[in-house]
């Protein structure tokens, strides 16, 4: 038996920081969160049904979350040029305004950095898409919460 080498975020831990290109530019983690809260969740591609009806359903939400003081931060491995492409689509089919921003994680940099990419997975294009994750980031920069399912479950 060999255990398979993979980041694993346990409740308390301190969640990394990053700085990444994104559907809005550049953005840091921590600077993006500022002094709130954070739901940072990732899709395995853009321009797909089920992702397309959770970032759209986030947008119609955001109301919400800013009465919680918590903004909302998306990631998948495509490029930002793709975010910005599907954020149109996801505004026409949903009827919403996606303003929260998108990572664009290409190199898979940050989806290794929290664990998105299964240690188990074959080693295909699909095979490196990240699983479905949510974590909840308090404002000490900890993880209060995380949930984790494969992508094909929608």
């Amino acid at each position: 038996f060999e255990p398979h080498k993979m980041a694993c975020l346990r409740i308390g831990d301190t969640c990394p920081d990053f700085k990444s290109d994104s559907s809005i530019g550049e953005i840091s983690l921590y600077e993006y969160l500022g002094d709130g809260w954070g739901v940072f969740f990732s899709h395995p591609a853009d321009f797909t049904p089920v992702c397309t009806t959770e970032l759209g359903m986030t947008a119609k939400l955001i109301g919400e979350f800013s009465k919680r003081n918590t903004k909302p931060l998306a990631i998948s491995v495509d490029p930002a040029d793709s975010h910005r492409e599907w954020i149109k689509d996801i505004n026409d089919t949903q009827s919403c305004s996606v303003e929260y921003p998108i990572i664009a994680d290409p190199d898979r940099t940050v989806a290794n950095l929290y664990g998105m990419i299964h240690p188990n997975a074959p080693d295909t294009k699909a095979g490196q898409l990240p699983v479905r994750t949510v974590f909840v980031i308090a404002p000490d920069r900890t993880l209060k919460m995380s949930l984790t399912y494969p992508a094909s479950t929608g």
